[in-house]
């Protein structure tokens, strides 16, 4: 190696084509890794075998048909059963991403190796990164015994006594059906068609690796901060009925200072029956921790050498202490707040996870730019490189068995796959200090005891980690109060009441002095808030373009071709938009409401990305590809989601002018430092950025680890002469940090002068009254009204999922619609207009199509109807509006009421109110047919 090194050196002086050989003779030699490592990337001999005539017909013994790349499965490859579906709004087409070949059984893979005449007496294992779900080896016609099935780690085969100098031939069958019963309807992301697909291939690294027969088979590093030390246990393999004799010697340095550590040399003697080394490694007085703000890390090297053998292994740690204190998660003695989102293995182009950095660090970059410091994998656990980057950023992950199921412990077979995929997970990535949770499963019921059972044998194996039974459950008597050995605990409720707004958002009228303390007192363990958000947003239709790998989006492919049909496809972008700005207020308040709580932990959101499965659950604010849709900006998002966020208490957000705005400060810091002498700024500015009212505390220290009470300010509104949208802002002065808030103030005297209108909530006057020429403000009783159930919080995860839902997607407007002007509104729901949308009834207008709606709902994805609780038009002899909306009922009381009401009669007494369109009055009856049951859902049900 050294001479070929020096060559290269010379020739780098020479012309192109020399520098050419230079690097094709580089990569020659570096082809078996210092002569230990073979890689066999590249292409195999293929063939599907979906009859299973492999094994009888022996498969195994002669050249198969087809070629094949691997890394890479059957989809890359176009191998399988082509989709011959075509894009509708039914299912299987509406579930999900449709593979553009599916395969699901046996394929055989078959490759050539020359074995070097050093590898001779060496141990030799192959290794096939991530596969779904069982290989078997045969190496020149003879089976190798044992088959491997893990879904989270590498399958590993022993070929030492098949592989010897020369060439030989490897063929590998991989059965990628259903081994265990994992999971409900086969939605457990570890194995599914979801999210990821059941892909057949191996899509990492594939390798076959040789060592001396006395080797180091793994390192387990046991961090011990107070102490200073590392606990070491080091697995040796060697030859049974020996004795293995030599020296081990441990060095650590870190990888990210130059901080480098003594050495250390220990002689050890194993007896035949012993397999490991346990060992106490002195970290010394200055070594640095790792967590979000500062992510040391350390690399230790461990070799043993002795008479005929010397095995070197390396691994990568941090040094923390993960600890639970007063119901408080904390990092190294610091209490952290977790600000998660799901990952539930969605990658659209591949079908699979990226089993490289580069891939990962667009993930977790990603979710770092949007202010996360935490990723819960549901349901499944990621490969090496997703851990290798956590560890690198600072982030906290949960990781969990593949396991998502209703049936726990009703099968032998799969409670011992469990097992050992548990052990596999610690030995593969038990060092990696971003692994910091870990849950059994996802939901899972019914058999608590197996679970606590499973908990405390994982505790007394590995305590690097923080347990809990289930990420949530739906179990009678558990699942609202923790189980007696978890760590920490996931809910959405618990027994004294809800921990996510999802909850409580449509019921109680809308307020930002809230928070969750009730429903967490008395506990514990730290609660982390189970799946929160779930606001679905209308599809991006221009996403479809993106799609250019396995997966096709025929489900979004399908919602194009509605909206093509109905005439709607320009206002697609619109819902998306509308229903999008919608989600993110409510993400925004989620995400308050649980730093305001005290004994919360943080949150997991479902969540940052969009879910193209279950029903096409749209609910990210990020697509599947983790690219923005524009919703918010990243930093805006930040604005409410980082270490430190400042916060206000205030219990509404619509006022009169007569009235005073008198919102409460805090600011909650998880930040690696107390912001020493931090100076709280407020402001109130009005639409166009004009600062109106402003002013600041007494500068104070703001502590980590905790909320801090900043003050309260008292502001009179009486300086807000007509109706106006604020915003409401508050900043630490000389920081990036900032949070803001709209409010909306109204005139507490305000004259609603009829003059031409003709206002009536009679059917029979109104028809009348436009009979005679008249301007009519028809606002008939909601409550007796055909239609569908006014919200304002939209579709919860999916219509076809859940279809059993009102399942609207939020409000669409014009602002500058003069019924509007004196009503001031953005394009989408906001706050102000949860007392309007409770307050009325959903109309459909597919069968006038030609009413001009000034107030429009959008409708869920699958029925794409045209909907509306406000429109105009020209009806007989006189000028309609109609509203759905109830402006009559309480209005002193309703600000908002009265306001849309003022505006509306101003509109009409103008010279602006000229509607379109004509329509019959008859053509309204239909909306009258149904005066007495209220509407509980119309989406068609599909699932």
């Amino acid at each position: 190696m050294n001479t070929i090194l020096n060559n290269i050196k010379l020739l780098r002086s020479y012309s192109k084509l020399y520098l050419t050989i230079c690097f094709i003779i580089l990569s020659v030699t570096t082809t078996y890794s210092n002569n230990n490592k073979i890689d066999l990337s590249g292409k195999w001999a293929f063939q599907l075998d979906s009859t299973d005539v492999g094994i009888s017909q022996k498969w195994y013994a002669h050249q198969l048909n087809e070629n094949i790349l691997l890394p890479g499965t059957t989809d890359d490859a176009c191998k399988g059963i082509p989709n011959l579906l075509l894009p509708e709004l039914s299912k299987p087409q509406i579930l999900h991403l449709t593979r553009k070949n599916s395969y699901v059984g046996a394929a055989w893979y078959s490759k050539d190796v020359n074995v070097p005449t050093n590898w001779k007496k060496k141990k030799i294992t192959l290794k096939l990164e991530r596969v779904i779900w069982e290989t078997t080896v045969w190496v020149d016609g003879s089976l190798i015994q044992g088959k491997q099935e893990s879904l989270t780690t590498p399958h590993y085969f022993d070929l030492s006594e098949s592989l010897t100098p020369g060439k030989h031939t490897i063929v590998i069958r991989i059965d990628n059906r259903k081994k265990h019963d994992i999971s409900v309807k086969d939605m457990a992301h570890s194995y599914t068609n979801e999210t990821q697909i059941m892909w057949n291939g191996v899509i990492g690294e594939i390798s076959c690796t040789a060592e001396d027969k006395t080797n180091i088979s793994e390192i387990q590093v046991f961090p011990n901060v107070k102490e200073k030390l590392l606990n070491l246990k080091i697995g040796i393999n060697h030859p049974k009925l020996s004795l293995a004799k030599g020296t081990v010697e441990i060095t650590v340095k870190s990888t990210t200072h130059c901080h480098k550590i003594k050495k250390i040399r220990i002689p050890f003697k194993l007896n035949a029956d012993d397999s490991s080394l346990e060992i106490m490694y002195p970290m010394g007085n200055n070594f640095l921790l790792w967590n979000e703000s500062h992510p040391d890390l350390y690399e230790l090297s461990a070799s043993i050498s002795g008479k005929g053998f010397k095995s070197i292994a390396k691994t990568t740690f941090g040094m923390r202490t993960l600890s639970t204190k007063d119901g408080n998660i904390q990092m190294n003695a610091e209490n952290i707040f977790l600000r998660g989102t799901l990952e539930c293995c969605i990658f659209p182009l591949k079908g699979y996870p990226p089993m490289d950095k580069a891939g990962w660090q667009k993930v977790f970059g990603t979710a770092r730019n949007w202010g996360l410091n935490h990723l819960r994998f549901h349901s499944w656990c990621p490969p090496e490189a997703a851990f290798e980057v956590a560890d690198e950023m600072g982030f906290y992950l949960q990781i969990e068995l593949p396991l998502w199921s209703l049936t726990v412990n009703q099968d032998k077979a799969t409670n011992a796959f469990l097992y050992a995929e548990a052990d596999r997970i610690i030995k593969e990535y038990g060092n990696h200090p971003s692994f910091c949770f870990w849950s059994i499963g996802n939901e899972l019921q019914p058999d608590f005891g197996f679970l606590n059972s499973f908990v405390d044998k994982l505790k007394a194996k590995d305590s690097r980690h923080l347990y809990t039974n289930t990420s949530y459950t739906f179990e009678k008597g558990h699942g609202e109060w923790p189980e007696k050995n978890d760590d920490f605990f996931i809910t959405q409720k618990t027994k004294k009441g809800w921990v996510r707004g999802q909850g409580v958002f449509e019921t109680e009228a809308p307020s930002f002095n809230k928070d969750y303390n009730a429903s967490v007192d008395g506990m514990t363990v730290p609660l982390i808030t189970h799946e929160i958000g779930q606001y679905a947003v209308y599809p991006n239709i221009k996403e479809i373009e993106k799609y250019t790998g396995v997966l096709d989006p025929l489900n979004f492919k399908a919602i194009k071709a509605d909206l093509i049909k109905k005439g709607l496809i320009d206002k697609a972008n619109d819902y998306l938009m509308a229903s999008g700005k919608l989600a993110v207020l409510l993400y925004k308040e989620e995400i308050e409401r649980a730093l305001k709580t005290k004994g919360l932990s943080g949150f997991q959101l479902l969540g940052l990305q969009d879910f193209p499965g279950q029903g096409t659950a749209l609910v990210g604010l990020v697509d599947a590809f983790w690219d923005s849709k524009g919703l918010i900006a990243p930093e805006e998002f930040r604005s409410f989601c980082s270490p430190v966020v400042p916060l206000a208490y205030f219990d509404k957000p619509t006022f009169k002018n007569n009235e005073t705005f008198s919102p409460s400060l805090e600011v909650a810091n998880y930040s690696a430092n107390t912001l020493e002498s931090a100076k709280v700024l407020w402001e109130i500015l009005d639409q166009s950025g004009k600062i109106l009212k402003s002013g600041e505390f007494e500068s104070k220290s703001i502590p980590t680890g905790m909320n801090t009470y900043v003050g309260k300010i008292e502001c009179p509104l009486n300086f807000i002469h007509k109706a106006q949208q604020l915003t409401f802002k508050t900043s630490i002065e000389n920081t990036k940090f900032y949070n803001q808030w709209k409010i909306w103030v109204y005139p507490s005297e305000i004259d609603i002068k009829l003059g031409n209108v003709f206002y009536t909530r009679s059917y029979d006057e109104a028809k009348r009254a436009l009979d005679e020429g008249k301007n009519v403000l028809y606002n008939p009783d909601w409550r007796k009204l055909k239609g569908i159930q006014g919200k304002f919080l939209p579709v919860f995860w999916s219509p076809v999922h859940f279809p059993k839902q009102a399942a609207t997607m939020g409000m669409l407007c014009n602002p500058e619609h003069p019924a509007l002007e004196y009503f001031p509104t953005e394009m989408h729901t906001d706050w102000q207009w949860w007392d309007l949308l409770i307050n009325s009834r959903t109309i459909v207008l597919d069968s006038i199509p030609t009413v001009s709606p000034i107030i429009e709902m959008i409708d869920n994805f699958v029925n794409n109807r045209r909907l509306a609780t406000l429109f105009e038009a020209k009806v007989e002899k006189g000028k309609l509006i109609y509203s759905t909306i109830d402006l009559q009922e309480n209005i002193e009381n309703r600000p908002q009421a009265k306001q849309l009401l003022y505006s509306i009669v101003q509109y009409m007494n103008s010279v602006d109110f000229d509607p379109k369109y004509n329509i019959l009055f008859s053509q309204l009856s239909f909306l009258e047919a149904d005066r007495s049951i209220e509407d509980k859902a119309n989406p068609v049900d599909i699932y």
